[in-house]
């Protein structure tokens, strides 16, 4: 008698997939680097053999760094002007420089947290 065939519907709970999205392991098991390089994934898990450069998340991760950036950046530049009497000078280069070292440190856990939804909800060849 042979083995039945795997569940390919099986249930993908979003919550602990795109925790393992966040940061930087596959959504499946959690186990394997989901990228390979930077910004791009790995072909495919090397401990459960999942194909990860299935997704095709393109911009999303950016436009959510962007709206999460000005979210945490605008408040804080009110809060800061109105505390403290900066030089324009100095906020001319400390604002850009922080927008940049939090854009560059949120977009890949975002990405992998993108990756990880697409592959929850059977999105983008994930199927």
């Amino acid at each position: 008698m042979s083995d039945p065939a795997p569940d390919t519907h099986g249930d993908r709970p979003i919550g602990p997939a795109i925790g393992h999205g966040l940061r930087g392991r596959c959504p499946a098991c959690g186990q394997g680097r989901l990228f390979a390089h930077f910004l791009k994934a790995a072909p495919t898990c090397t401990a459960c053999g999942l194909r990860l450069d299935l997704h095709q998340a393109d911009d999303f991760p950016a436009y959510i760094v962007i709206l999460l950036l000005g979210h945490l950046l605008v408040p804080l530049m009110i809060e800061v002007n109105s505390a403290f009497a900066i030089p324009m000078g100095w906020q001319v280069l400390f604002w850009p420089g922080l927008a940049i070292l939090l854009a560059v440190a949120m977009i890949q856990p975002v990405k992998g947290g993108v990756i990880a939804f697409q592959w929850s909800r059977r999105m983008a060849g994930f199927g």
